[in-house]
């Protein structure tokens, strides 16, 4: 088996084959840090986090990089309504873009480089550009000349000259930054001071850097001149992506990424999820009211590479998917002890260790299908789920322990390279002993032949949550057991 992806840049599937045996180094385009992150940000945080373990686990060691932009005008701007620094609101932003990512148990990055922290990189390679013809200086801006770079256009497939042509008499000729251009299609690389605005010097004068050229300069910084893999969402394709290769290929002269994947969009009502727009729910406003498995499932029940329609019914399927998985996970937890199980998972199973492993690799082989490996997931947590109702109603299971062993185990594993996590059974309760539990179920039975069965359920949560299992009898008796 091997994997196989789909190159945004060749727009074709092509087999993984990394720059060195055994070694990817991965960089993603991140936030820009002035407010709390959307579900389109959880969408790309996820699927890239999904990436990178299942490379760890076919046995690649993944070196990450996730930037963070954090001097924007949006940055700026928020200031300003804020009356405080841009220092602080992308302090803030990026605080609480850690607390978003770790709830939805996104594992942090190698390295997170700053625009801020990167500036010394930054400066060098817009000069390097401006000495090899790349590059103009205009009242103390900086623009690449793109008409300098014959391949412009190569990932996102547009060609300059129709770009020009459907761009003529769209032009505001008035945009004070347009009249320093050679061409409208040429882009900022640095942009001199404005009154009010932090700066920093430069050989063009004081200014910042143009959002482009951060990321160029952080790649090649953090992980070379040529990296496996450049990933982020599609909406950065062009102008984003298409300027990095642009920026770097022309000042290295090799290949900036081999291969580039792109995530789709989350979409409400056939739109973008997006701040501009108005219509984006932030991480922080849904994780009350969903379970972050859900939210993770949700990004994984579709293929990466489509659209995510956001609506009340798919997270209703996506909570519902997660509340078979969560069971089954749970299984060996509640009741292997029975069995003499090991419940400690020290490695998981790697992917020949048998036919459900190699069946979710071959599914996640096909470009990140973990949609497909998800089918893997669901058959082993369905079974275990149907031995665990027939151990609460009957006390017997049907099967093999041995087999639903391996069955837990296997399942612990995917889950566990997908990031998926149930929460571990609460412990009962030492104070409560076998005479204690008894007459709490007894209080039962009588709430429910009285029909109180608010209090009938009161007690059986209670009686849950410390790890008591209630079977009820058709005579209308109830045991119960730990």
């Amino acid at each position: 088996m091997t994997l196989v992806v789909y190159n945004t840049l060749t727009r074709r599937s092509e087999v993984f084959q990394p720059l060195q045996p055994g070694r990817v180094k991965m960089y993603c385009c991140g936030i820009t840090a002035y407010d709390y992150c959307h579900l389109g940000h959880a969408r790309t945080c996820i699927t890239w986090d999904l990436a990178r373990r299942y490379l760890r686990w076919l046995g690649y060691q993944v070196t990450y990089v996730q930037n963070f932009t954090d001097i924007d005008d949006k940055i700026l701007n928020r200031a300003r309504t804020e009356g405080t620094s841009m220092e602080a609101v992308a302090e803030r932003f990026i605080a609480a873009y850690f607390e978003d990512m770790a709830a939805l148990k996104v594992e942090k990055a190698d390295f997170y480089p700053r625009a801020t922290h990167s500036l010394d990189g930054i400066r060098r390679l817009i000069a390097q550009l401006e000495a090899g013809g790349y590059a103009y200086a205009s009242e103390g801006d900086v623009y690449y000349d793109v008409h300098q770079f014959p391949e412009y256009g190569k990932l996102s497939g547009r060609r300059l000259e129709d770009l020009q042509a459907g761009a003529s008499g769209r032009v505001e000729q008035s945009d004070p930054e347009q009249a320093k251009k050679q061409d409208p299609f040429d882009f900022a690389l640095w942009k001199s001071a404005k009154v009010g605005e932090p700066s920093w010097e430069s050989p063009w004068g004081p200014g910042r850097p143009g959002w482009h050229i951060e990321c160029s300069a952080m790649v090649k910084e953090y992980l070379g001149e040529t990296i496996d893999l450049h990933v982020g969402g599609s909406d950065l394709i062009f102008p984003h992506h298409e300027n990095e290769i642009a920026q770097s290929e022309a000042a290295t002269g090799r290949p900036l990424a081999r291969y580039w994947l792109h995530n789709g969009m989350v979409k409400v009502g056939g739109e973008k999820m997006s701040k501009s727009l108005g219509n984006f729910t932030t991480i922080r406003d849904l994780l009350p009211a969903v379970d972050a498995m859900a939210v993770r499932l949700l990004v994984l029940q579709g293929h990466y590479r489509k659209p995510l329609d956001f609506a009340p019914e798919a997270l209703q399927s996506a909570t519902n998917g997660w509340q078979t998985l969560a069971e089954g996970l749970s299984f060996g937890l509640l009741h292997g002890r029975q069995w003499g199980w090991d419940l400690e998972l020290k490695e998981p199973l790697g992917p020949e260790a048998n036919a459900q492993t190699r069946a979710f690799r071959e599914a996640v082989d096909d470009d990140f299908n973990f949609a497909g490996g998800l089918a893997v997931l669901f058959e082993l947590a369905k079974e275990l789920r149907r031995q665990g109702n027939l151990l609460v109603h009957q006390g017997k299971i049907d099967a093999d322990p041995a087999q639903l062993e391996q069955d837990w185990r296997t399942l612990t594993s995917l889950a566990q390279i997908l990031g998926l996590e149930a929460p571990a059974p609460v412990e009962e309760s030492p104070e409560l002993g076998d005479e204690a539990i008894a007459a709490l179920v007894q209080q039962r039975v009588e709430a429910r032949q009285q029909k109180n069965f608010a209090e009938s359920d009161r007690i059986r949560d209670l009686l849950k949550e410390q790890g008591i299992i209630l079977i009820d009898q058709p005579d209308g008796q109830t045991r119960w057991r730990r």
